[in-house]
């Protein structure tokens, strides 16, 4: 659990965590490393979990320090409302909720649920937006009341450092899905172009019509292409 810094020593923790985090070889171990962090430098903090809400409607966790925080994120998603739910709406930056022990109208469902899980308190923090995907980092107390204003500042601090490494994790991720994409659609070609004697654009619409008639990515065609030998529809 975080215990409470002197600002100064806040500052070089985050810059610490910084490092750690651009230094990860994976989004997955980012997202781990993030919630890690959380629970070690924003005070007050049992546990904490990364997760996104697809679609306003889906809430899918991405990384969690415990159980709690798998259970919370299925709550949410079983009751259709909840702290996530409405950052979703108002794509707003940060929320705190002090006391969960409390009747709660703004979630009537997920707030019983919520204590009879253990949860006093919340805070939540937006990370990223994109196509209608909201992912959120949100951090966990059995106390009520133990999140400060500080905390809270701690938290969006820590939240904006973690944002910024994660989408060069995700940036990087992408790019080399996009890259060995590239390599197996030109080993299909290739293989296509060899069998059937055919110039390389030909070659490109076998492809493309195997995507089409299927119902699959190109991608997917390519990479049966390589690892089967095979056309996906073709006799």
């Amino acid at each position: 659990m975080g215990e409470q810094r002197s600002w100064e020593e806040l500052a070089v923790a985050v810059a610490e965590m910084s490092r750690t985090l651009l230094a990860q070889s994976s989004v997955q171990s980012t997202l781990d490393e993030i919630v890690r962090h959380a629970v070690n430098l924003v005070e007050g903090c049992e546990n904490a979990g990364v997760l996104v809400l697809e679609n306003r409607e889906r809430v899918r966790t991405l990384a969690a320090s415990s159980d709690l925080v798998h259970s919370s994120d299925q709550a949410q998603q079983d009751a259709g409302e909840g702290p996530c739910f409405d950052a979703a709406r108002t794509l707003q930056e940060a929320y705190r909720i002090e006391d969960l022990t409390r009747d709660e109208p703004r979630w009537p469902r997920y707030a019983p649920r919520a204590r009879e899980l253990g949860i006093g308190s919340m805070m939540g923090f937006l990370l990223f937006t994109e196509e209608g995907t909201l992912g959120a980092l949100d951090l966990y107390s059995s106390r009520p009341g133990v999140f400060t204003t500080r905390c809270e500042n701690t938290g969006w601090i820590l939240a904006s450092h973690a944002a910024v490494a994660l989408s060069s994790a995700r940036s990087t991720a992408q790019l080399h899905t996009a890259m060995e994409t590239r390599n197996e659609i030109g080993e299909a070609l290739g293989i296509v172009m060899e069998r059937f004697k055919v110039s390389e654009d030909q070659a490109f619409e076998v492809l493309k019509k195997s995507s089409q008639d299927q119902n699959i990515k190109l991608r997917e065609v390519a990479r049966l292409i390589v690892t089967t030998g095979r056309i996906p529809g073709a006799r």
